[in-house]
């Protein structure tokens, strides 16, 4: 009885401790953790997200770019911090979801992390050279049908956002078109604009200037409904690929191990910030669509994507380089 009785007040003295931490949260400067080096599109939407989560929060929260070796070097740093509250992962889904299922790595996204919040999310836009024939993506799925395995997509490199869509379109569209893979998204781009490849899927943001220069065309977005920055560029549901709907994502982890108490505080100041109408607004000038999101539809957005991306994956044959 005296053993059972000391055990009670342990387990009590312990919930009560970390019910004043919680109350007391944070008490000192709180560190982001960005896997992708300064200036990028994840690097800026961090950023923003820390200028106003210091505001709710009435501490700095400082960005850490930890980038290299396809985002690995900042999970692992990420995972290996205390489980306090005073540091947390920012992730782009390639790290956080997608190369975990192309290549063994030296973190475990169930076992060294707890999903936080939902940040943001943003379609691919199909894209081809202004003086291309395709002005739609029933033209350019038509073209691939005619002619197998001759017509070439560029991307940033294996397991990309960009070789991912391609792919997807290849299955949804019933096509075989070849991948070639660039150090880089830019550098894909470029040879879009060239007209040394076909076609690419990017990011709407880094094409926009191109589009207005009159070197690139849109021809279709992966979103459900139209992309405010691309009003006259339909989607693939519109274009005649109906199961043609995805995002590339962004979301916040806390190290395994951080007491619930503390998760709470963190997703809720992290909620009231991603309710900011400024950040929304910055979010969605740089075509990103802001997200506020329960923690348990995040754990089921996770959970979908890898179903998804694992299987596209696997029937695909995808393979890190």
């Amino acid at each position: 009885m005296i053993l059972r009785k000391y055990i009670v007040i342990a387990i009590f003295a312990g919930i009560f401790t970390q019910t004043v931490l919680a109350q007391s949260y944070p008490s000192r400067p709180v560190k982001m953790i960005v896997t992708n080096p300064p200036g990028g599109s994840s690097d800026i939407m961090a950023r923003l997200l820390a200028q106003k989560l210091s505001d709710v929060w009435k501490q700095s929260v400082v960005v850490e770019n930890k980038a290299g070796a396809a985002g690995s070097i900042g999970m692992v740093y990420a995972a290996s911090q205390a489980p306090d509250g005073y540091s947390f992962l920012f992730g782009a889904q390639g790290s956080t979801i997608v190369t975990p299922l192309l290549s063994k790595v030296p973190y475990d996204m169930a076992k060294d992390f707890i999903p936080l919040n939902l940040i943001a999310t943003g379609p691919s836009v199909l894209m081809v050279n202004s003086t291309s024939p395709y002005n739609n993506a029933q033209d350019l799925i038509a073209a691939a049908k005619a002619k197998p395995n001759e017509i070439n997509y560029g991307s940033g490199g294996v397991g990309t956002a960009a070789h991912l869509g391609a792919e997807m379109f290849n299955n949804l569209a019933q096509i075989k078109t070849v991948h070639v893979p660039y150090k880089g998204g830019i550098a894909a781009i470029n040879d879009l604009a060239a007209n040394q490849i076909q076609f690419t899927f990017t990011d709407p943001a880094p094409v926009l200037s191109f589009i207005k220069s009159g070197k690139l065309k849109a021809l279709a977005v992966t979103s459900a409904k139209r992309f405010p920055l691309m009003p006259d560029v339909p989607t693939f549901v519109e274009s005649g690929v109906p199961n043609f709907i995805t995002v590339n994502s962004w979301g916040t982890y806390a190290p395994a191990g951080t007491p619930a108490a503390i998760v709470r505080q963190m997703q809720a100041g992290i909620q009231k910030a991603m309710s900011d109408p400024d950040l929304i607004k910055r979010y969605a000038e740089m075509g990103f669509e802001a997200q506020n999101v329960s923690a348990d539809e995040f754990k089921a957005f996770i959970a979908n994507e890898n179903a998804r991306y694992g299987k596209l994956i696997k029937d695909n044959r995808i393979r890190s380089e």
